[in-house]
């Protein structure tokens, strides 16, 4: 293999991103693991296929498919066995079991899962919400989120709004700053607030990166100026113990995001959401 990469070919009849999640989760096993990801998406045709198998041909390595129509899986099956190329067919395994549940056969109709019904239209209207409510923005409309999370800057607060948006989740962000108090609305906002938090150097390493991305524009020496506190140590350290108390004081549990990722972050959000409504009966 070049480089020592393993090719991995990524071949789906609808956007791939079940298949991409499945196959960066698995490779996320193997440390130092170096792959070249092939994503080969909406292949609904002999000429797509074949121009896919082209691709398999010339960069080889093992297969992953989510293909539904029977004509399909069963060229790319005798292709593969012909190239000598592994094969798997990941929603088999699945679909063998739902079939023995429902007592009927699946469909086979690629792309089923997308479509634009209330789902949709509700994960459209939440991430309008969303890019509306970000950062503090329009107070009064807290009143309709679904949950608020609370931070100092640069807390991810923005990024997992925008990932529960995309779960259906109106999610408003509001920032704490020291000697500012947080909106009157979010003593009784009738949903969940979770306050988000983090270590202060990896907090000072993200501000010292958007300080960066912003210097470009800024006169000499004005972000120096203006941003001391923004990345002093002691400075920030207790910007988020205030945070972190305020927090408590207020009873809105907090996550630690130091080593989370935003899915994770947003997946304990979820959670918290929840045991809110468990805890009301609602």
């Amino acid at each position: 293999m070049e480089n020592d990469k393993l090719n991995i070919h990524l071949i789906s009849d609808a956007t791939g991103d079940t298949l991409n999640a499945l196959a960066r989760a698995a490779v996320a096993q193997f440390d130092e693991a170096q792959v070249s990801y092939h994503r080969w998406s909406l292949v609904r045709s002999r000429l797509q296929l074949h121009r896919v198998l082209e691709g398999v041909q010339a960069e080889p390595g093992p297969v992953l498919c989510s293909l539904v129509d029977d004509a399909l899986r069963s060229e790319l099956d005798t292709a593969c066995a012909r190239m000598g190329i592994t094969l798997l067919h990941v929603l088999d395994p699945v679909l063998d079991v739902l079939q023995a549940q429902f007592g009927a056969p699946a469909k086979h109709k690629p792309g089923r899962q997308y479509v634009l019904d209330a789902d949709y239209f509700r994960r459209i209207d939440a991430m309008h919400y969303v890019i509306s409510h970000d950062d503090g923005q329009a107070f009064r409309g807290i009143t309709e989120a679904d949950v608020v999370l609370v931070g100092v800057s640069r807390s991810s607060k923005t990024p997992t709004c925008f990932y529960l948006a995309n779960r259906g989740i109106k999610a408003a962000n509001i920032p704490l700053v020291p000697g500012i108090d947080p909106p009157e609305l979010l003593k009784d906002p009738g949903c969940p607030v979770v306050g988000l938090t983090i270590d202060p150097k990896a907090l000072i390493d993200i501000r010292r990166h958007r300080l960066r991305l912003l210097s470009a524009g800024a006169q000499p020496g004005t972000l120096q100026r203006d941003n001391g506190e923004y990345v002093d140590f002691e400075a920030v350290e207790k910007e988020l113990l205030w945070a972190r108390r305020l927090c408590n004081e207020r009873g809105w549990p907090t996550i630690d995001v130091t080593r989370r990722s935003i899915e994770e972050t947003a997946a304990t959000v979820l959670k918290l959401m929840d045991a809110w409504h468990a805890k009301r009966g609602s």
